[in-house]
């Protein structure tokens, strides 16, 4: 059989794509390292976008590796968080007393405890009209870090005026997703009922109530007391309700008729 003539001389010329082989890696993390090495080899851009992009990917890769690896170091040996503040008043509405962590004492341990592995918690705040969220982020040091967040509405218990409403809501929130992040619990937290109620401790109304208490017991003369309202009545307005101070003046009131009564008692038995 003969060979068709039209065949003889043929060339194939390969029109498919080509590529590059990916060029061997050079073990750095630096992206100026990475750089310096590929100028030295002569890589083309694309080859040296290929290397920054592994070599970013393995970065971040190590890092969370890192990060873990610090947290369950940390949670093998976590602090312990004690209910070191504890909170009693009295008010109208009786006795209240509970115990919690208080923020900056948590805080301060769980850093600590956090610093030796290379891990650093910070938080930040987002407001709406509605709600106010704490996001708390625990950081590694070469970069990996993880968060959670917690929301609630503003803590407006106890008379309390907008920002202190805020900052109580901040606060316990702060404490609490700190908590989650780590897994840490303060002691016997199941028994801070107080705290979960939104109650955190004696608002404005509640502080002034208990002052001027204190200030009705401790006055045995009528001097004891009349100068106390004077002295106290701008700041009780500024802070309190119209309605609320009236009734720590009402409160100072009934206290000095009394003294002025039992002053006036000797003078009319004689």
């Amino acid at each position: 059989m003969s060979s068709n003539p039209s065949n003889e001389g043929l060339k194939v010329t390969d029109k498919r794509p080509q590529f590059d082989e990916a060029p061997n890696l050079p073990v750095v993390a630096d992206s100026n390292a990475i750089i310096f090495e590929a100028m030295k080899k002569n890589f083309t851009p694309e080859q040296i976008e290929k290397m920054m992009d592994l070599a970013e990917r393995n970065q971040k890769n190590i890092a969370m590796q890192a990060y873990h690896k610090a947290m369950a170091e940390f949670a093998a040996n976590p602090p312990d968080i004690e209910k070191d503040k504890k909170v009693s008043y009295s008010t109208t509405k009786g006795t209240t007393a509970y115990s919690h962590a208080q923020l900056g004492t948590a805080t301060a341990k769980i850093q600590s405890a956090l610093s030796p592995h290379g891990l650093h918690a910070s938080w930040r705040t987002i407001q709406t009209d509605k709600s106010i969220k704490v996001v708390c982020r625990i950081t590694h040091e070469l970069g990996h870090f993880e968060e959670t967040d917690l929301s609630a509405g503003a803590d407006d218990s106890g008379s309390k005026n907008s920002i202190q409403a805020i900052g109580s809501t901040i606060s316990y929130l702060e404490r609490y997703t700190l908590f989650a992040l780590t897994g840490i619990a303060s002691k016997d937290m199941d028994d801070d009922g107080k705290a979960t109620n939104g109650d955190t401790g004696p608002g404005l109304f509640e502080q002034w109530e208990i002052k001027a208490t204190e200030v009705c017991k401790a006055a045995q003369t009528l001097e004891g007391i009349i100068q106390w309202w004077p002295d106290n009545s701008a700041q009780i307005k500024k802070e309190l309700k119209t309605a609320d101070a009236a009734k720590i003046n009402n409160m100072i009131n009934i206290r000095r008729r009394e003294l002025k009564a039992a002053e006036r008692s000797p003078g009319e038995e004689g």
